[in-house]
């Protein structure tokens, strides 16, 4: 469907808000046609400056949500404000909710063994309707991906999450998509973890401060060599600015 989208730092993502974003993927979902979504966040954003898959991927993707406060600071100071934030785990929370109403059907793949189960059971805690007609850890390596494809399609879901990091779940998705059959396919990251609270989400208060980094880096201290990342980001946000404004004076 169409929406608008803006660039940052060549990578595309959606300008949508919540409720167009699940209008959008009720739309898709509805529409019976195989379909990805990403979320996006700095990291993301770095990554794609030299992987060209991965940036095609993002590009082709039917969404692409700006996951992170990062992205909003980002396009506002480069002049392109983004609506809303859409996170993974919010995300999945809200198509799950939207599932149950809509009598669709999930299938949860990816995250450690049993993490995937307990994310499920929560969220049929949450909404008593939900079908969930599939779990399943395995791996993102190429050798099980028939025995995978096989398993979902044996299911019949119409949302396939897949919970195997990034890029790797949204490279995954993109080989898998077409013989999947599945009308939409998104990556979620850790978004089972914090579901089913093996991992600490931020507080809201701290998410709307935009220090959910921070807070995740506390807890997951392994993390800080992605987090370089983000002062990359920033250096590159500013450069892309101060081009912009030396254009416009050479105009």
């Amino acid at each position: 469907m169409v929406h608008e989208s803006i660039a940052i730092l060549g990578v595309r993502i959606s300008n949508v808000d919540v409720p167009a974003s699940l209008a959008i993927i009720e739309g898709l979902i509805e529409s019976g046609i195989s379909h990805q979504l990403v979320t996006v966040n700095t990291e993301f954003v770095m990554a794609a400056q030299k992987d060209a898959e991965f940036k095609a991927i993002i590009h082709a993707a039917a969404l692409a949500l700006p996951d992170g406060f990062g992205l909003l600071l980002a396009a506002r100071f480069l002049g392109h404000p983004l609506k809303e934030r859409g996170t993974g785990v919010d995300t999945v929370q809200r198509v799950a909710e939207l599932a149950a109403r809509k009598g669709y059907r999930l299938f949860l793949l990816g995250a450690a063994e049993g993490v995937a189960d307990l994310c499920a059971q929560r969220l049929r805690d949450n909404y008593p309707n939900l079908q969930i007609v599939g779990t399943y850890a395995g791996s993102p390596v190429v050798e099980e991906e028939d025995r995978i494809v096989a398993l979902v399609k044996q299911a019949k879901p119409d949302v396939l999450f897949v919970a195997y990091g990034a890029p790797q779940q949204d490279k995954w998705i993109a080989r898998n998509l077409e013989r999947l059959g599945v009308p939409l396919a998104m990556g979620v990251g850790g978004a089972f973890d914090f579901i089913a609270g093996v991992a600490v989400r931020a507080p809201r208060w701290i998410q709307r401060l935009g220090l959910e980094w921070l807070h995740r880096l506390y807890h997951e201290p392994w993390r800080w060599r992605r987090m370089l990342a983000l002062p990359r980001f920033v250096g590159l946000v500013m450069r892309e600015r101060l081009g912009k404004i030396e254009d416009h004076v050479k105009y």
